[in-house]
């Protein structure tokens, strides 16, 4: 990787939070001001909210460094959207309490226990909830019910919460959190870094991680920097990652604006949307029944169909390594005619026929004439069904009368196919009576 090439003994700019690389910004500095003021007060609710990246697990990571085990008891929480009694269970397991099979009146008296005991060695307990924003109401209600517990008048549980933007905004705006609102003594919400903290962020973390100077840092770069991450802590982080990595694999010794414009333009393109193929819908041409007196098409009778047979690495150079459908066409679809267990349609599946060879000579011409008579039925062109409309039912909407008028359109196009389909497969079936018919007297006189 990047740190290899240029000398570091760790990655700078990592993801995951790691308060070795804490760096007291401005709006970072006073969030921990508020979060000492509430811990001198010992009461009540703190919250912190921020954006996505702009460094909250990063901080609750700070100050559980910097808080005394001795004097304080700290049980951090990152919520789930877990319900009211998961989260009193997870509060007793923070303080020793056993939760297994317990009722939620048990819990409540089970953490009172625990708490007592905390106070008993002369220390007060700290929940921590992180991604507080995904606490159902129920759930925040619980923690102000927990806030409740008091021994020798003073408060044996504070309570910071962390959360995005949103979750500030639901506290204000929900009447049922009311009573919570009025124990929450400070607020604070994370800003951006300002483009005069960018260099002195990233030299902080690349000094952490023992730069000596490689890549040189121009300038220009920082201005870059600011201007594609907006100041959000994460976001620097992912692009100085980036432009480290491009820099190894280039070996460029100089990090400056124009290689954070090629890694930003980089970046967006990888992030861009596919793009899709146009989707082309090709007219569907109407068929046209033939005449009454005509006969089938010889060409547009398709053979008959015969079931299957049953049975049948790495970037160079060497220190470095890294990573750098079509539309789907619409095609109308048209419900398959019922077939049998093989997958297909038999003649004498739709009209049992006698056994020829025991047929008389007088059956034989009724069964001719009867077979012409249901021909010339079968061919009858069938009539396009008429589809009759009351008043119209969208008086403004021209759009709606439209849609509508198009799927009764559908709806007759369809009617009229499975009709079709039903007297061509017909026609097959007497067709092929009159076939073996034919061929039945050859085979008896063959035999005689």
């Amino acid at each position: 990787m990047y740190d290899s090439f240029f000398g570091l003994a760790d990655r700078p700019f990592q993801l995951t939070p790691d308060p070795r690389f804490w760096y007291d910004t401005a709006t970072h500095k006073k969030a921990m001001a508020y979060l000492g003021y509430g811990l001198a007060q010992g009461e009540g609710f703190i919250v912190i909210t921020g954006d996505i990246g702009a460094g909250k697990t990063t901080l609750v990571g700070h100050l559980m460094e910097r808080i005394d085990p001795a004097s304080l008891n700290a049980i951090r929480i990152v919520s789930t959207a877990v319900r009211a009694e998961d989260l009193l269970r997870i509060v007793a397991d923070g303080l020793d309490v056993a939760h297994e099979g317990k009722t939620k009146a048990e819990l409540l008296l089970g953490i009172e226990r625990g708490l007592h005991a905390v106070a008993r060695t002369g220390r007060r307990t700290l929940l921590i909830v992180d991604e507080a924003q995904a606490l159902p109401i129920a759930a925040l209600e619980e923690l102000r019910m927990l806030s409740n517990f008091q021994a020798g008048g003073h408060a044996m549980l504070q309570i910071f919460l962390l959360g995005q933007p949103e979750f500030r905004e639901r506290l204000n705006g929900s009447q049922r959190l009311e009573q919570l609102r009025q124990r929450v003594i400070a607020v604070h919400h994370l800003d951006p870094m300002g483009a005069d903290e960018i260099a002195a962020y990233v030299g902080h973390r690349l000094q952490v991680a023992g730069w000596q100077g490689r890549p040189a840092l121009a300038d220009d770069a920082f201005a870059a920097i600011h201007a594609a991450s907006d100041g959000v802590p994460r976001r620097v982080n992912q692009l100085m990652t980036r432009a480290l990595l491009h820099a190894a694999v280039t070996q460029a010794e100089v990090l400056d604006a124009a290689l954070v414009a090629s890694v930003v333009a980089e970046q967006r393109g990888e992030l861009a949307a596919p793009v899709v193929p146009a989707v082309v819908v090709e007219p569907v041409e109407e068929e046209v029944a033939p005449s009454r007196h005509a006969g089938p098409d010889p060409a547009s009778i398709a053979p008959r169909e015969q079931p299957a047979d049953v049975g049948a690495e790495g970037w160079t150079p060497d220190r470095v390594r890294g990573d750098e459908e079509s539309g789907v066409r619409d095609v109308p679809s048209i419900a398959p005619s019922p077939r049998t267990d093989s997958g297909v349609r038999h003649a004498a599946d739709l009209h049992p026929v006698e056994d020829v060879a025991r047929s008389t000579p007088g059956q034989a011409r009724h069964d001719e004439e009867v077979g012409a008579r249901a021909v010339a039925d079968a061919w009858m062109p069938l009539e396009e069904p008429t589809v009759t409309t009351t008043a119209d039912p969208f008086p403004e909407g021209a759009g709606l009368r439209d849609m509508s008028a198009m799927e009764a359109r559908v709806a007759a196009l369809e009617s009229r196919i499975t009709e079709q389909d039903e007297a061509l497969r017909r026609v097959l079936t007497l067709l092929m009576d009159w076939v073996e018919k034919d061929a039945a007297p050859e085979a008896l006189r063959g035999v005689a």
